[in-house]
């Protein structure tokens, strides 16, 4: 891989990223003060797929996946045994233990506190937020741990080629456990439009850029698509307070306990990747990466399908953007622990 890859593995955490959760506040009060302007937007539908949204979502999906370099697959085996940690991770652990703890607080502890009716539908939304793995921001968590590039790239590529085939049938097997109804047509459309176009034309476009004018041309169109990504993301969620504004601002308390199981999931599967990293010996510069990976989840994605599945006015939708309000500050005290905590890691190996 060349330099310039390399670094573009290896970003720092920029001003809007390291203030998202902010942002995600002034949109709650965005969209609560605009009201009228939702109704006609929430009608452009076809086949359940709202056409603003999913224009948006392009917006948001498209140029993190150009910077997945899926050649890098070839350096999965350079690192086996935290590639094997993450997806063990990734696909084997974290969307079932969500499931278990959203019912185990939303659907039996905190039951009493929240509306009834949309409680399953909570529940769903934050099955959705980790059935999949997160992708672009993964490198900044890496760059900020000083992980191994070669292994955060190689590991991104193969959980994007996995979740192609992966995420329909286990949010479809989970939601069928937590009592939800499937939507199978609106799944599948939801899988092809978020995930499986997205992945194949972010790979030609970058192919092409590449073929054009090298790695500086990549850069500078990543630069440039950079600040349109996060304002779509930051239009969804307007919209999505637009119909949900006045319930938050109502009931705060709903929010609160929508995060619990968030926090518990984050740092139990960061924990769990970083002990199985240490019990089978991996450099720590493999396992920081891979506890990042193992406990961040791709919310553009989950709110999409959030949206497709149960509508922009959903419990659903809400409980993935209650992920998005966490993310930034919840993984960079993920970095943090597992930096300060290098040096206990490590001595097991020098023993």
């Amino acid at each position: 891989m060349t330099d310039a890859a390399l670094d573009d593995a290896r970003p720092a955490i920029g001003f809007f990223e390291r203030y998202l959760s902010v942002w995600v506040a002034a949109c709650i009060a965005l969209g609560y003060a605009l009201p009228g302007l939702f109704a006609a937007i929430a009608a452009a539908e076809v086949a359940r797929v709202n056409l603003v949204v999913a224009v948006l979502i392009w917006l948001m999906i498209v140029p993190m996946l150009l910077k997945i370099d899926l050649g890098a697959l070839g350096a999965v085996r350079q690192h086996w045994k935290g590639v094997g940690v993450t997806l063990f991770i990734n696909w084997a652990v974290k969307p079932f233990s969500m499931a278990l703890l959203g019912t185990l607080f939303l659907g039996w502890l905190f039951r009493p506190l929240l509306p009834q009716a949309e409680i399953s539908s909570y529940i769903a939304g934050l099955i959705l937020l980790a059935a999949a793995p997160c992708t672009a921001m993964v490198f900044v968590w890496s760059n900020l741990c000083d992980g191994e590039p070669n292994y955060t790239l190689s590991q991104v590529a193969l959980n994007d080629i996995i979740m192609v085939f992966a995420f329909a049938p286990i949010v479809a097997l989970l939601l069928g456990v937590a009592s939800v109804t499937v939507p199978w047509d609106t799944l599948l459309i939801s899988v092809a439009l978020y995930i499986v176009i997205p992945v194949i034309a972010a790979q030609l476009i970058r192919r092409a850029v590449l073929t054009a004018g090298g790695q500086s041309a990549l850069d500078r169109l990543l630069g440039l698509l950079g600040p349109v990504s996060l304002v779509a993301l930051l239009t969804t969620l307007v919209l999505l307070f637009g119909f949900q504004g006045k319930a938050i601002i109502a009931n705060p308390l709903v929010i609160a306990l929508i995060a619990v199981p968030i926090l518990i999931q984050v740092y139990f599967n960061a924990g769990l990747a970083y002990w199985l990293s240490r019990r089978f010996g991996v450099a720590w510069c493999v396992a920081a990466p891979a506890a990042l990976i193992g406990a961040s989840n791709f919310f553009e994605l989950a709110v999409a399908a959030a949206i497709s599945l149960f509508g922009l006015g959903s419990g659903a939708a809400l409980a993935t953007v209650v992920g998005v309000l966490v993310e930034v500050p919840v993984m960079l005290s993920v970095v943090g622990i597992v930096k300060r905590t290098r040096p206990w890691y490590e001595r097991r190996a020098l023993a």
